[in-house]
């Protein structure tokens, strides 16, 4: 088998949101598993094809992409939000490009804002600095998207493909042989960071990771802890980024 899917839903809210999202991304690939994460999560009026496994309690999502990734038995998994809408040619594209490079562990598409706005979803590995002025009030006199060019990649070419340190976790094409070797996603986070640490574990054991423009989705990204600083989903960042530079100390010396 090719390609496998897998979408992690938490919640009726994210369940309705499969209304456009599953049926672009089923018809793109071999089998689709959904991933129902606790009490009232299991989409209704599901195809036949589409298998679910059902949580009795709520996971965190590295916790439950495991489970889809377990569940399946493509050579590359595609793991998408329910907001993430693939455009028709959007796995194919990424899975011929990781075809003809060999060490890509790791592709992912451009993703388009609502607006039609190129989304800063290619971005480099984050820096201690960086990341204290996106996630406090600093952000509010030094706007990320403005004064963190560099780490969001807002120069370079949006036309061609590109290796980049990380993208967002709303859609990626993951080599099974990559997640094999480093041992999946790491269930230690329960949410925000998985997707970078990922990456870097990818980095280190020798896996590239590539931005293809020629495959689009459409992401409607929601951004919660960029519009308010003292929530819980703020705390669970917080724990994140301490697991992140507890695994890779070197971090607190990066720069850039």
């Amino acid at each position: 088998m090719k390609v496998s899917g897998v979408f992690v839903v938490t919640g009726a809210g994210e369940a309705k949101l499969l209304d456009r999202s599953l049926p672009a991304l089923l018809a793109q690939v071999d089998e689709l598993v959904v991933v129902a994460n606790g009490p009232g999560s299991t989409p209704m009026d599901l195809p036949e094809n589409v298998r679910v496994v059902e949580n009795d309690r709520a996971l965190g999502f590295s916790a439950n992409v495991n489970k889809g990734i377990a569940a399946t038995s493509g050579d590359y998994v595609v793991i998408s939000n329910p907001d993430a809408v693939p455009e028709p040619d959007c796995v194919r594209a990424l899975v011929s490009f990781a075809d003809a490079h060999p060490r890509c562990g790791t592709a992912g598409p451009k993703m388009i804002n609502p607006d039609g706005t190129l989304q800063a979803s290619r971005r480099s590995f984050p820096t201690v600095g960086g990341t204290i002025v996106r996630r406090t009030p600093l952000r509010v006199l030094f706007p990320p998207l403005r004064w963190q060019r560099r780490h969001y990649l807002l120069d370079a070419p949006a036309d061609e493909p590109m290796r980049v340190d990380t993208m967002l976790g709303a859609f990626l094409l993951m080599r099974r042989t990559m997640l094999d070797e480093i041992g999946g996603w790491d269930a230690g986070y329960k949410l925000y960071v998985e997707d970078i640490d990922l990456s870097y574990r990818a980095m280190k054991a020798g896996w590239e990771r590539w931005w293809v423009p020629d495959a689009v989705v459409h992401h409607e990204y929601q951004a919660v802890i960029d519009k308010h600083f003292f929530t819980r989903r703020n705390l669970w960042h917080l724990h994140a980024m301490a697991r992140f530079l507890r695994k890779h100390p070197e971090r607190l010396f990066a720069l850039r």
